[in-house]
């Protein structure tokens, strides 16, 4: 297959099975260094996030690329096969398309994933897997979400991740001047919700990272506190609410730990987000009395309330991507050719050189110049139409389209 797209995504599988099969962003070029070593794929690139993990390739087989992709994260390729969906190239240049434009995510329009496609390319062409097709896909893939965000509202009033995770709070607590935030991890989603919730003037924000330095950066520019990772299990009783979303690909959050604050904090609510892939708050801590645990396929349906004002603008989308579809598919099929195009004219170079040394040497050896080139465009044309005549003498050509195809080449018309 020349173009396909195996993936998982918030549709088709749960957010159980999507953190098993998630990369971590440092973890990328690694991972399509030893695609590539073990599957015959020109090209390859990994598109690993909270909603979705989709592997573009240039050739191979898709059931190739689900037995690496199982096997990498110790999975059976048949339990992984149920939760995953394979795309020809029409449709996976159409579904990039649409993935850049925002228009298969869980929150219609919204901006996040294009930063994260573009670190897809950028881990591809480090490990060396970035071929000409596949680094002409996705540059047309954010040249189309540009132009869909240009010329549509698809991303008019965006409703976030983010921003659900404020609404909810608010049904929590009557109001976030009084509470305490704590926000684990200091990556892009944590920044943005770290932006919604300022915006309500809490009493108390600090960030927790495993490297202080980052911690430290958006403490200062939120105008809040820091901490390291280690140090936040004996000052977790102190806050009301836990925002988390790191790169961990273990719970850094446990039962135990969580039961402990709640103790301490006298069973006052503790609001909690677990934005990451895969999960940093074990699942068992929703269970508890007092903890207000939400993950980020709970927030999928609250910022689906927020989409109707958008899509109108699906419409205009879909209608400007099917455009840019056409046009790249027609490029995919030019390139098709260009192996057979460059066989024609080196065939024909070549005859060209025999006649011109041939008629050098008639030169050389003092023949008429007339008789020479008369000479040399009589063997051009016996040579190039070798080929054409012999296919006509040659082939029953009971339909004709033999002879329609070389009419077509040649612009013969019947008088």
């Amino acid at each position: 297959m020349q173009l396909f797209t195996l993936g998982l995504n918030h549709e088709s599988a749960p957010l159980a099975i999507r953190e098993r099969v998630a990369f971590a962003a440092e973890r990328l070029q690694d991972a399509l260094t030893e695609f590539k070593r073990v599957q015959p794929v020109r090209e390859a690139a990994i598109l690993s996030t909270c909603n979705r993990t989709e592997i573009y390739c240039a050739a191979g087989e898709p059931s190739e690329a689900l037995e690496w992709l199982a096997g990498h994260h110790g999975l059976q390729a048949q339990e992984l096969k149920t939760y995953t969906y394979t795309l020809s190239p029409s449709d996976s240049v159409r579904h990039a398309f649409r993935v850049a434009s925002g228009l298969d995510s869980m929150v219609l329009g919204e901006p996040q994933i294009l930063g994260q496609m573009k670190e897809a390319v950028r881990s591809a062409e480090a490990a060396g897997t970035l071929g000409t097709t596949l680094n002409r896909l996705f540059q047309r893939s954010f040249a189309v979400a540009k132009e869909v965000r240009t010329n549509t509202a698809i991303g008019a009033n965006v409703v976030s991740m983010a921003a659900a995770s404020v609404k909810l709070a608010l049904r929590i607590f009557p109001g976030l001047e009084k509470q305490k935030i704590l926000f684990i991890g200091a990556g892009e989603m944590i920044e943005l919700c770290a932006t919604h919730f300022a915006a309500q003037h809490p009493h108390t924000m600090v960030f927790a990272n495993r490297t202080l330095e980052r911690a430290e950066h958006l403490a200062q520019r939120f105008g809040a506190g820091a901490m390291e990772l280690r140090d936040m299990p004996e000052l977790l009783p102190d806050y009301d609410i836990v925002i988390s979303c790191t790169a961990s690909s273990l719970p850094i959050l446990g039962k135990g730990t969580m039961e402990r604050a709640v103790r301490i904090r006298r069973h006052r609510p503790v609001f909690m987000v677990d934005l990451a892939v895969p999960r940093d708050i074990e699942p068992e801590v929703a269970k508890m009395d007092d903890v207000f645990l939400y993950t980020i396929d709970d927030l999928a349906e609250l910022v689906r309330e927020g989409v109707d004002a958008r899509q109108s603008a699906v419409s205009q989308a879909e209608a400007i991507i099917e455009t840019q579809v056409g046009s790249f598919l027609h490029w995919m099929s030019a390139r098709e050719n260009v192996p057979l195009i460059r066989a024609l004219r080196d065939t024909a170079e070549d005859a060209r050189r025999a006649e011109l040394d041939r008629a050098l040497k008639l030169l050389a050896r003092g023949d008429d110049p007339k008789d020479v080139l008369e000479a040399l465009s009589h063997g051009l044309t016996g040579k190039l139409m070798h080929g054409p005549t012999q296919a006509l003498n040659q082939s029953e050509d009971s339909d004709g389209s033999l002879k329609a195809v070389i009419a077509r080449l040649y612009h013969l018309h019947r008088k």
